[in-house]
């Protein structure tokens, strides 16, 4: 398959990475997270978010989300999004079938939520015959490749905390946002107020897992269990919490998590600087992150599409979606604006 831009889960696995997961692979280590690798690694998360934090490693986005919002929500409860959220149009209804609880989509003209947004749906309260609103969800950056400040951050813990319900974060993509932002981990996420986060690892440089880390912990309860009768508990644990244990570590002064999510924001700032050339692209959405999200004329964007693959976002107005990895190189980008500059000259 030619390196192309459809997304940052079809580029393979950092050295790093695989290194941590064959430096692991020595001896026996007890299963289901009851060894070392995962101590460890649960302590470096403890640094990274706070001491109050508990981890709870997954196989997939999707069951941190799911086990995050079990943690959250009954089933009479709801969840405001935003109609783009990975977990309204992504999951399957995971959450709804899982966990029981009702969402609560609002549409959003650049996928991010506002507080004046979620209090559209903040009625019913004590109505036996609503569902309950009882958290808020947001992406870290959203599916449309957009940021959350850390103040617009802060605005919704603070109606989520008022309304006595929790903000939960979706970080498949945290470590981009960071980049673009400046900012820690914990400063967009514990300092601000957000109740628990689905931290992601597979979309820079993760073979697979991901966690479900609970910043507050009202929230931590039971949830081993919950884990398990999800089907997201992993026997040999001990090769998540390595790949974990080398994504935060500190390589000549800089975590491999930052220097990946450098690389493809930045492939992607040279993407969007490069499409920009072009006279039938138009560039729908700020490029903050590692997604660029153009407008051109379907007949230029489906040809280019025999030569590289990538997602159709929105077709009734010919947006599609280009995602930036950690392993893309300018020379991926110069050879795929060709090909789109040829496509546009037909």
């Amino acid at each position: 398959m030619k390196r192309g831009f459809g997304s940052d889960n079809h580029s393979g696995i950092s050295p790093e990475i695989m290194k941590a997961i064959a430096d692991a692979n020595v001896e026996h280590a007890l299963a289901y997270g009851d060894d070392e690798y995962c101590a460890h690694a649960v302590e470096m998360f403890k640094q990274v978010f706070g001491q109050q934090a508990s981890v709870y490693f997954v196989f997939n986005g999707t069951g941190a989300n799911v086990l995050c919002i079990d943690a959250m929500c009954l089933s009479h409860h709801a969840v405001v999004c935003s109609d783009t959220a990975h977990i309204h149009v992504d999951e399957c209804g995971a959450p709804q079938r899982i966990v029981g609880c009702k969402l609560l989509t609002v549409p959003t003209p650049d996928g991010k939520l506002t507080p004046e947004l979620v209090r559209t749906q903040l009625h019913g309260f004590g109505f036996e015959h609503h569902s309950q609103p009882r958290a808020i969800s947001i992406a870290q950056s959203t599916e449309l490749g957009t940021l959350y400040t850390l103040d617009e951050i802060r605005a919704l813990a603070e109606l989520a905390h008022n309304y006595n319900m929790y903000l939960h974060m979706d970080g498949a993509r945290l470590a981009n946002a960071a980049v673009a932002l400046g900012c820690s981990f914990r400063e967009m996420t514990t300092d601000c107020g957000v109740d628990c986060l689905s931290f992601g690892g597979t979309k820079n440089g993760l073979l697979m897992g991901e966690s479900a880390v609970i910043l507050n912990p009202v929230l931590d309860q039971e949830l081993k269990y919950r884990r398990k009768q999800m089907g997201q508990l992993c026997s040999k644990m001990r090769f998540m919490a390595a790949q974990f244990e080398a994504y935060l570590s500190e390589k000549e002064g800089e975590p491999l998590w930052r220097r990946n999510a450098e690389h493809s924001n930045r492939m992607a700032k040279l993407l969007f600087e490069e499409v920009s050339k072009v006279d039938c692209v138009k560039v729908m959405y700020p490029v903050q992150v590692n997604s660029v999200f153009v407008q051109l004329p379907r007949e230029i964007w489906t040809a280019l599409q025999n030569d590289y693959f990538f997602y159709d976002w929105d077709i009734d107005a010919n947006v599609v979606r280009w995602m930036c990895s950690f392993d893309t190189t300018e020379e991926d980008i110069h050879n795929f604006v060709a090909a789109l500059r040829n496509k546009c000259l037909l």
